[in-house]
């Protein structure tokens, strides 16, 4: 069993902690040397105490979900022979109460449109096939409770 782990730093300086007026930005440090700047959701502390150019929890949720489920569907692409040119997806979580009266994200939409080429090209139905299968396998979806939903978007030819 692999761990993966993340690093968060969060440093009050010279703020005044207990006036709850203080700073919500903090860095994320992955492996690899990748540093994220992040803070609270802009919708949930307003500014000045979060900071809008970073990257929120919830953001950092839903990109997770569109990454696994992407890896997936183009290893199982691949392994169909199908050559993926670009992959794309917007993304996007509904946070709501969930039955427990408590806020949390109670959906997710995956919305990915992806253009192939080649003398191999799937059917639609392929494409919605592969998209289940990298439902099915993505770690990230098997490890929520939040519904998780994919709805692929046919591109335009």
């Amino acid at each position: 069993m692999e761990n993966h782990t993340a690093e968060l730093v969060w440093c009050r300086e010279n703020q005044n902690f207990l006036d709850k007026r203080y700073s919500r930005k903090h860095l994320w440090r992955f492996d690899g040397g990748l540093e994220i700047p992040a803070s609270s959701s802009p919708h949930v502390v307003p500014p000045p105490m979060s900071d809008e150019a970073s990257v929120d929890p919830e953001e950092a949720f839903t990109a997770s979900l569109s990454s696994c489920h992407m890896l997936w569907f183009l290893s199982i692409a691949a392994q169909n022979g199908y050559c993926v040119d670009r992959y794309y997806d917007s993304a996007t979580a509904v946070m709501e109460k969930n039955k427990y009266g408590k806020l949390a994200i109670t959906r997710v939409m995956l919305r990915p449109q992806v253009h192939f080429s080649g003398e191999l090209l799937p059917t639609w139905a392929q494409v919605l096939a592969m998209h289940d299968e990298a439902h099915e396998e993505c770690f990230i979806a098997n490890s929520v409770k939040s519904e998780v939903r994919c709805e692929p978007e046919q591109p335009a030819l």
